[in-house]
């Protein structure tokens, strides 16, 4: 079966189905037979278009699905029709050198590949290594504590999302979400990630995916080019970008750069403000990563239900009394905490799990809004200094490039003492937070524990620092994906325009589009 398609294949009119719902552990071949009875027709084709879980009666849990079908009479139902992603018209305007993509995440990635299929030859530069070298280097890192600036879990092939949940959830409503998931399975993805309500791959799936569509890009004609940094941005007298400078050493001449960078690239982006390239403070949130036993978060959501459905997982948020929102970010059921740093002398959190999610611990982030008046200065790198002061905290509190811990009670004990001028050995975590951050856990944890039953448990698993979850900056770029610099197009997470795998890669896809529908292809 694929992905929920079965039976002969047909030729007529396609149906849609909502609501159709089965016990956990009932055999999805039950979804036609229900269809078939409920319609009194002969199923041809049918496929799964999504699956979610129905947990709010916890003595009746059930899956609920959607389902496109084609059958043998005509039916007063929505017609469906098949959207199928197609690559815009060519401009005309004369491409002299071919485009130039910076960084091999998500963004850079989908960007590269859509140029790649129409044809336009794009060349990538990485800054990190390689996915089986920087794999390599990843893991020194974890067990050494041996930080490779250039080829870490920020840097290299795949971007930070490989070292993580491989999360392809996303708030955005876009055509082009379907076209980034048909990818993924093309290049080894789980087929459910089509019709789950939650898709996620698994840093160890995402691994291997990330190496088969780079090889699918080179075979398509693109090039890219690891530990290769761009160091600079050349533009002529009329403000037009006409190359980029690699490695301090040798000009690549190009007119369009997508600039892919990642929401950790703090010496490009200087690079590129020091060009006078338009950038501004952008928002972000700061906080901890909490940890759980997953047999808990699975008590608390399914019930008895829960040795008969996958790992659970939870989105909380809570806005406190004076307007700061608390809230679960990048939740990882069955997964870990693991440091995550770039820079030397600074510690960063983030979650990670495989495809499996079967770990012991369930962990997600739990983060506390930074607006830019809480900044220290007015100027475009305020929230950048604001991450490195509490990552250079947790650093040093944690005596390296480990995660600094403790548990919600001792937190709260030591935070309540702290208020009362009676704490003589202040909290290590709360070292390395804002006090802002402090006080809005306080208020919201007992909130989030009434939400979902164990949450705030006193030995809930406190690890900081965690400062990644966006961009401290935004690029500015107009209606067409560019920069005031004409030819550069600033995109994705790092720009500040998306948050995750599935939104950075959909805007790699209409930058790419942006370049397709104004040029013609390059003739080399």
């Amino acid at each position: 079966m694929d992905y929920g398609t079965c039976g002969r294949k047909g030729d007529g009119t396609m149906y849609r189905e909502t609501q159709i719902k089965l016990k956990p552990g009932q055999p999805k071949e039950l979804l036609k037979t229900k269809l078939e009875k409920k319609y009194s027709v002969n199923i041809k084709e049918w496929k799964i278009v999504r699956e979610s879980v129905d947990a709010r009666n916890k003595k009746d849990i059930r899956l609920v699905y959607t389902v496109d079908f084609e059958c043998d009479r005509k039916l007063k139902l929505k017609e469906v029709s098949e959207i199928k992603y197609e690559l815009p018209e060519q401009g005309t305007e004369k491409l002299f050198h071919r485009p130039v993509i910076i960084g091999f995440g998500p963004c850079g990635m989908f960007a590269s590949l859509i140029l790649a299929e129409a044809g336009y030859s794009p060349l990538v530069f990485e800054r990190g290594k390689e996915m089986e070298k920087r794999t390599a280097d990843v893991d020194r890192f974890w067990k050494e504590g041996i930080l490779d600036t250039e080829s870490n879990v920020q840097f290299g092939e795949g971007g930070a999302g490989t070292f993580s949940d491989g999360k392809l959830t996303t708030g955005i409503k876009d055509f082009r979400i379907k076209k980034v998931l048909e990818e993924f399975v093309a290049a080894g993805a789980q087929p459910e990630i089509l019709y789950k309500a939650k898709p996620h791959i698994g840093t160890d799936v995402l691994r291997e995916v990330v190496v088969n569509i780079r090889n699918r890009i080179i075979s398509l004609g693109g090039e890219i080019r690891f530990e290769s940094r761009v160091t600079d941005f050349i533009t002529d007298l009329q403000g037009r970008l006409t190359g980029v400078e690699v490695n301090s050493d040798g000009i690549i001449n190009t007119q369009t750069v997508i600039a892919a960078v990642g929401h950790s690239a703090r010496d490009t982006f200087a690079v590129m403000n020091g060009r006078g390239i338009p950038m501004e403070q952008k928002p972000f949130s700061i906080g901890v990563r909490v940890e759980h036993l997953q047999s808990m978060i699975n008590e608390s959501q399914y019930g008895s239900f829960a040795d008969r459905l996958p790992a659970a997982d939870y989105k909380l948020a809570y806005r406190c009394k004076n307007g700061r929102g608390v809230y679960t970010f990048c939740m990882c059921p069955g997964g870990e905490v693991v440091a995550a740093a770039s820079s030397e002398g600074m510690m960063v959190t983030n979650g990670m799990s495989y495809a499996a999610r079967d770990g012991r611990y369930a962990n997600s982030a739990l983060l506390v809004d930074v607006r830019t008046d809480d900044f220290d200065g007015d100027d475009v790198f305020a929230g950048v200094r604001f991450q490195e002061k509490y990552e250079s905290f947790a650093y040093k509190l944690g005596g390296g490039y480990a995660p600094v811990q403790t548990t919600w009670g001792r937190f709260r004990e030591d935070a309540v003492n702290a208020a009362a001028g009676n704490s003589e050995n202040p909290n290590k975590v709360a070292g390395c937070l804002p006090a802002f951050v402090t006080e809005a856990y306080l208020e919201a944890m007992p909130a989030l524990g009434r939400r979902l039953k164990g949450f705030d448990r006193d030995d809930t698993i406190m690890k900081a620092v965690e400062t990644r979850s966006s961009s401290p900056v935004r690029i500015l770029r107009d209606d067409s994906m560019q920069s005031d610099v004409i030819g550069l197009y600033p995109a994705g997470e790092g720009a500040g325009y998306a948050g995750g795998i599935t939104s950075a890669a959909v805007d790699g896809i209409k930058a790419a589009e942006q370049i397709i529908q104004r040029y013609r292809k390059y003739d080399r």
